[in-house]
């Protein structure tokens, strides 16, 4: 055989060796590029479930931040009137209608809720937990099941002006007997 076709034999069986390992090379290549790929699929998968749980947690943070809003009394609200309440419906021994009674009442804001102070010749008499909606104040007094009466108060004031503010107060003794109070409070005069 001459000598060139042995090179060139040679140079053909080099080729064809080189060419089956490329292939090899070339089928791992895709093996490792479906693996990344399919990685890459389930990475994304993951970021878009953290972004999720990112965005539901800002959420529930705003709402929570949102969501503790401390009520408070307009300033036309805030501070002390001078009350007259007259009783003009009752059932119960207790209360006489037409009986009459005057105290100072302070609407406060606390930390926590907005309330009423009742005080007669100086001394607290009740605080009412109270609130405003819908243009009415709406205020409640209980006493604790370890009292001798079980008292329920509540007082609607719906008549609201910058002077004077009126209203109705329902008071229920014992849950067997009632009495209804006209309720108008004034502003002092400064």
């Amino acid at each position: 055989m001459p000598r060139s076709t042995k090179i060139l034999l040679l140079c053909c069986v080099s080729l064809f060796l080189f060419s089956c390992k490329e292939n090899e090379r070339e089928k791992q290549l895709d093996a490792r590029e479906r693996l990344l790929s399919e990685k890459e699929n389930v990475f994304s998968q993951k970021e878009a479930e953290f972004d999720a749980l990112l965005k539901m947690r800002d959420s529930l943070y705003a709402k929570k931040i949102d969501s503790v809003v401390i009520p408070t009394w307009p300033e036309e609200i805030l501070g002390k009137w001078n009350g007259k309440v007259i009783c003009t419906e009752s059932t119960c021994s207790d209360y006489v209608i037409g009986d009459q009674r005057t105290d100072v009442w302070e609407f406060v804001n606390d930390s926590l809720q907005t309330s009423v102070n009742v005080y007669s010749k100086n001394n607290l008499v009740r605080t009412y937990a109270g609130k405003l909606e819908n243009n009415e104040i709406k205020l409640n007094f209980r006493t604790d099941s370890t009292s001798s009466k079980l008292v329920d108060m509540n007082i609607r004031l719906n008549e609201i002006s910058p002077e004077k503010i009126r209203g109705r107060r329902m008071i229920t003794v014992n849950n067997n007997c009632s009495a209804v109070f006209s309720v108008e409070l004034v502003r002092p005069s400064k």
